[in-house]
């Protein structure tokens, strides 16, 4: 039920919407995922994928929102769906605490809804589970594209990248609307950038969101991101694996690359977190990076840039619920050597 600290009744991420100039290559890269594509929206041109828990929408209608959004950012993030107790009730206190109502004659979805990071949407549902929207409001494929699903069980956490002195705005809007809390800070600089960020965890746990602010010059990858992307929006999403060795070991050689990391990396990392049970050299072939304490550990790896400045995060989780703070600077330097070689730095 909704309450004093979770007081829209929110419950998790139902999907996460997509559109792009680019359906092939976006398509591609969902299968190399492990997603597979299902079903249809009965009226409208939009693709269900499906791997678990983690359910996305791909919208290829040329006209409506999701077509204007990817017109002015490219590929995009449109839109995502929360999970509800009641979408009316959530939907009408949301914007008795302040939220913007997004009104039906923009929607390409039949939810409530309001307007999130960048003026994307954000719908509420409270149909899922076993009585879903997929089964109502969706149709089956004749020619379904099912691939074998590679591991990822839900969506672990979210990033949004926003403009230098708004991130205290964005984070007051997801407490003050929705009733996160926030559960950490990080001032995080590189060899030559830096940025600040917010992690805000939802009233009912089941996802964070990270929110990243540029520091110093306008050379850093949160500026880099604002500019291509054409303002604020999703950086990346975050998949929870079950075995991520597994898992990437299922991806090689598909269309997804991910980050580079040093090779000193892994002089030291089992010497500081001699408890990790994966296979080293696995783990170095993939270069996964592994961060953690005495009470437990994680294991998590970077794509590159997949749609337009959009990339993926994949990680595992043993016993740890941070964001892999001990890794930052060996990712935020890998991102840099990236940035060197597309010529931004």
């Amino acid at each position: 039920m909704a309450s004093e600290t979770n007081p829209l009744g929110l419950l998790g991420i139902e999907f996460t919407e997509f559109a792009t100039p680019d359906n092939d290559f976006m398509h591609k890269v969902f299968l190399d995922f492990g997603f597979s594509m299902l079903k249809k929206h009965k009226e409208k041109d939009i693709y269900y994928y499906q791997q678990n828990d983690i359910n996305f929408l791909m919208n290829r209608d040329r006209a409506g929102f999701s077509a204007g959004f990817a017109k002015s950012h490219g590929p995009a993030i449109t839109s995502m769906g929360w999970r509800v107790e009641d979408a009316e009730y959530a939907y009408k206190h949301a914007v008795e605490r302040g939220a913007k109502a997004a009104p039906d004659s923009v929607k390409d979805l039949p939810y409530p809804a309001i307007y999130g990071i960048g003026d994307s949407l954000i719908y509420f549902i409270d149909r899922f589970g076993a009585d879903n929207i997929y089964a109502t409001d969706f149709v089956d494929l004749d020619e379904p594209v099912i691939v074998q699903e590679k591991g990822f069980m839900e969506v672990d956490h979210l990033t949004n990248n926003v403009y230098k002195g708004t991130m205290e705005q964005w984070s007051n809007f997801y407490k003050d609307v929705f009733g996160f809390t926030e559960v950490r800070y990080f001032d995080i600089k590189g060899s030559q950038t830096a940025l600040i960020s917010y992690a805000l965890r939802s009233p009912d746990g089941s996802f964070c969101i990270p929110i990243n602010e540029g520091k110093g010059d306008d050379r850093n990858q949160i500026d880099e991101y604002l500019r291509e992307y054409n303002g604020p929006g999703v950086q990346h999403l975050a998949f929870r694996s079950r075995d991520i060795v597994a898992s990437l070991d299922a991806m090689e050689g598909s269309s997804i690359a991910t980050l580079d990391i040093i090779p000193e990396y892994y002089d030291t990392i089992f010497e500081k977190l001699p408890q990790v049970t994966e296979d080293r050299e696995r783990i170095k072939h993939h270069q996964i990076l592994v961060d953690g304490d005495e009470s437990g550990y994680l294991l998590q790896i970077f794509t590159k840039n997949l749609f337009g400045p959009i990339f993926i995060e994949i990680i595992q989780r043993k016993n740890n619920l941070g964001f892999g703070e001990g890794n930052f600077k060996a990712l935020f330097e890998s991102i840099e050597r990236d940035q060197m070689r597309r010529g931004v730095l």
